[in-house]
């Protein structure tokens, strides 16, 4: 059973988040010493004394506005612009002054495997070591080592523990998660995930996207039969799903050690048959056209591409695609090959970046970490990094003008940050420089 609503619960360990309402506004006030973050959302505001980086496609890097204004009203951005502008029919707004810091969009953490038990520290060990990712995958770790931990764990040991990575995201100005299952691998134990992970949006102040993942491996007592596991697991277990309405997009594993593309195919047909995008885990450790599959379906994203070919980037690009960058399993995995980022770039196609957060090839719940491991490791730049948790990553989700974006008609999720130009955020590493976050609606 999942457990009850709290109104008051621990938002990271050691201090505690205290929610109370007050006509129109809800605050979660963080009472940690060194983070003073405060989210609310109010029926209208002006936020004023500010730089703003609208992530808006022009000319200017970032979209970014000095000396800016955003008017907030019933939850959405209905202007933002030059403080010397301001239309006469919001110069009686409430105003509140953000100190001459900067705005930008919420981020967007948009491929996640955080709900998960037990840790993969040992294999972490192994790896050190000189274990290969397949050579522990093929001795029964993996994936599989934390299928049976997860199914062991009860609801309240899987809430407690993805609470706390949420927590660390939000702490970095994440207001949308992306959580996908695949730790489960029979139809009750995938649902149960994407329950659990729908449940979780009414704990804390973010906005949850579940991806069903049934195709993440294969377990134990499916082993050699791979296309029974699609049809009796991936697919049956989605239509459930969908029938639920707990599943808001379909992705794979497609790869040597999971899963080939026709079979992808197979689940993906399904996925279309029931209007759900889909998206995979492609390039990984080598290249079996993964991509190209999700262009095919002119899907939501494919992500990790490191075995991407330059030829694939160029048919890939025909579509809307996002490509998603993982530098935290690269980091992890100690791997050499590194997606084409120049190839991706020249050809215009979107990317996204994100944590993959995950127990075994990227145990990370800091997406600042993740945006500055792509610069560095990637040689993204930084505007690219932030749009890759903005704009690119909304797109990625299919949420494109709602979130990572700060424009007239956008949802009022803003990141208020102890900095005063973008790059900043990319730049610090190993600690969060959030001022607060602004958000547009209430815990349920």
């Amino acid at each position: 059973m999942l457990p009850p609503r709290r109104s008051e619960y621990l938002f990271r360990k050691n201090f505690k988040c205290h929610l109370f309402q007050s006509n129109s506004i809800m605050c979660i006030h963080n009472n940690h010493v060194n983070k003073g973050i405060t989210i609310r959302i109010q029926n209208e505001k002006l936020y004023t004394e500010c730089s703003v980086a609208t992530m808006q496609a022009n000319e200017v890097a970032y979209g970014l506005i000095n000396n800016a204004t955003i008017a907030v009203r019933n939850g959405r951005i209905e202007w933002v612009g030059d403080e010397k502008s301001i239309p006469t029919s919001y110069q009686g707004m409430q105003r509140e002054s953000l100190g001459q810091r900067l705005v930008t969009p919420a981020l967007i953490d948009c491929h996640t495997h955080l709900i998960f038990g037990g840790n993969r520290a040992h294999e972490f060990e192994m790896r050190m070591n000189g274990a290969s990712y397949e050579e522990i995958s093929d001795a029964g770790g993996g994936i599989n080592s934390t299928v049976e931990a997860t199914r062991l764990a009860s609801d309240e040991e899987l809430i407690q523990g993805a609470l706390g990575r949420i927590d660390n995201l939000i702490s970095e100005g994440v207001a949308v998660i992306e959580i996908k299952s695949g730790y489960g691998l029979t139809i009750d134990h995938e649902l149960r995930m994407l329950r659990i992970a729908r449940h979780l949006e009414s704990l804390r102040p973010v906005k949850i996207m579940t991806t069903w993942l049934a195709a993440h491996s294969v377990p134990k007592d499916f082993k050699h039969r791979l296309d029974d596991y699609i049809d009796q697991i991936a697919i049956t277990g989605l239509r459930q799903a969908e029938k639920e309405g707990i599943v808001d997009a379909v992705d794979g594993f497609c790869e040597t050690i999971a899963f080939s593309p026709s079979q992808i195919d197979r689940l993906f047909k399904v996925a279309q048959s029931l209007n759900l995008p889909v998206k995979l885990h492609a390039e990984q450790l080598s290249n079996q056209n993964g991509a190209l599959l999700v262009a095919q379906y002119n899907g939501l994203s494919a992500d990790h591409l490191e075995y991407l070919s330059a030829k694939d980037v160029k048919e890939f690009s025909k579509s809307e695609a996002v490509a998603v960058m993982l530098p935290g399993a690269f980091y992890t995995l100690k791997e050499t090959q590194v997606p084409p980022i120049a190839a991706l770039r020249s050809a215009g196609v979107d990317m996204a970046v994100a944590t993959d957060c995950n127990p075994g090839s990227s145990p990370i719940s800091s997406i600042l970490t993740a945006m500055n491991m792509a610069c560095t490791q990637f040689s993204m730049t930084p505007e690219e990094a932030l749009k890759g948790t903005t704009i690119c990553a909304a797109r990625a989700l299919g949420l494109q003008g709602n979130y990572g974006v700060i424009e007239a008609g956008a949802q009022a999720e803003l990141a208020v940050w102890n900095a005063t130009h973008p790059a900043e955020l990319t730049y610090w590493v190993g600690s969060s420089i959030l001022h607060k976050r602004i958000f547009n609606r209430e815990l349920s």
